[in-house]
């Protein structure tokens, strides 16, 4: 009884934090600090780095999956808290960047460009779509429901992956096209 009630004091607050994410970066990729009369240098070096702070959330999270298969489940949960943790610095600078700086167009051209837009928008609705598993996921183990977390982590992970990966793989296809 008591598993239940810890998740579902948490159901709204996943839900909440499910739409208000996604409307917020929308909103906010949207503003330009510039319009409002800041004189604000572009972030331009964050990029890199945050394309690097997917990465590392990759790695976290296969050594995490890797950690839980051996047992070893304080270090499984101390990486995914990692990972998690990383995913939010990704969002801060993701979303600094874009208010400081105008959106780089990609100069692909033929099939690279369709490749290029393939993983970008599949990365965009992934990652919207990831926000309340990983909450979910999380809640679960949070309220020791160990079989309904691993059954949902077993979604949640590629999903994940794929947004981490493609979050680093979009950056190298993009990258030429920024200017400093």
């Amino acid at each position: 009884m008591k598993t239940q009630s810890i998740e579902k004091k948490y159901n709204t607050f996943i839900v909440i934090v499910s739409i208000v994410i996604p409307v917020v970066v929308a909103i906010l990729f949207g503003v330009k600090l510039k319009d409002f009369g800041y004189k604000v240098e572009p972030l331009s070096f964050l990029p890199p780095i945050y394309a690097l702070t997917n990465g590392i959330t990759a790695v976290v999270l296969v050594i995490a999956v890797l950690a839980i298969k051996n047992g070893k489940r304080k270090l499984h949960e101390t990486l995914m808290k990692i990972a998690i943790g990383l995913s939010v610095l990704f969002l801060v600078m993701y979303v600094a960047y874009h208010m400081t700086a105008d959106s780089t167009a990609f100069g692909g051209e033929g099939v690279i460009r369709y490749v290029y837009f393939f993983l970008l928008i599949s990365h965009i609705i992934l990652s919207i779509i990831i926000i309340p598993l990983v909450l979910i996921t999380y809640v679960r183990a949070l309220a020791q429901r160990f079989d309904a977390h691993k059954k949902i982590a077993k979604i949640t992970f590629p999903i994940w992956l794929y947004v981490a990966v493609t979050g680093v793989i979009v950056y190298l296809m993009i990258s030429p096209y920024y200017v400093y």
